[in-house]
């Protein structure tokens, strides 16, 4: 058995264990993705309590067993509680959640995906960002970091990084005027458009939330994304299903 260990990260996921405790997913700095027991987590005067719900973000004491890890306290730093406020939110919210969890693994450098985990949360607090932009953003970004983002700085056919403005899902990225007419599926997305999805995978987590774009550049993103997504991510997201409900119900 080894000592003690201190990581900062995220609450993702949690499940409740017998009659008073809670299994949670955490997803750190230090370690990427780990799951620990928090033993009477579920008491109503539990110090722990607070700290193992979804969102919560600070710092986890953790004592690492022959076969498990136990949460020994937690020191909550930001529990983003402005998210219950908005129903739309925090199920976008959840669906970070669930996406993080899908892709980060244990013992692995998440440390990127951590900070857009946080980063995004932190723009769905804001009013200054329409959620379905923050989500896009959030989506794109998160396959760049795991090296499965489409290649929109160059035509993928001849290599010119100019006119970019056809798409293609199945061959993952853009063509050229000259290049797309040998492509199928093919669609015509705006400069502004391209230009969104190249600053969004290639600047730093911290400055991406710095913009807006126009109704017609999102709805080109929304089309993009959703197809591209279907297409390379063989998963079925729980939350994706009542935050596609909400999105219709709200407009």
């Amino acid at each position: 058995m080894g000592p003690n260990i201190t990581v900062t990260g995220m609450v993702l996921q949690v499940m409740p264990i017998g009659e008073y405790d809670k299994r949670i997913t955490l997803l750190t700095k230090e370690r990427g993705k780990m799951t620990a027991f928090a033993r009477g987590a579920r008491r109503p005067n539990s110090q722990l309590l607070a700290a193992t719900n979804p969102f919560s973000f600070g710092e986890f004491e953790v004592f690492e067993g022959r076969s498990a890890c136990t949460l020994a306290r937690a020191s909550i730093q930001n529990y983003f509680r402005e998210l219950a406020a908005d129903f739309a939110a925090t199920y976008y919210g959840f669906y970070f959640l669930e996406f993080a969890d899908y892709y980060c693994q244990e013992n692995n450098d998440e440390r990127e995906m951590l900070k857009l985990l946080y980063q995004s949360l932190r723009a769905l607090e804001s009013p200054a960002y329409d959620n379905r932009l923050v989500r896009l953003v959030f989506e794109l970004k998160a396959l760049a970091i795991n090296g499965e983002a489409p290649n929109v700085f160059s035509c993928l056919k001849c290599g010119a990084k100019e006119e970019l403005h056809w798409f293609s899902v199945k061959r993952g990225g853009t063509f050229c005027a000259e290049c797309r007419e040998e492509i199928a599926d093919a669609v015509r997305l705006s400069e502004s458009t391209v230009y969104t999805m190249q600053y969004v995978i290639s600047a730093r987590v911290e400055k991406l939330y710095t913009f807006t774009v126009s109704a017609e550049v999102l709805g080109e993103l929304q089309r993009v994304m959703e197809s591209y997504l279907d297409h390379y991510v063989a998963h079925s997201f729980k939350s994706l299903k009542i935050l596609n409900d909400t999105d219709h119900f709200t407009g």
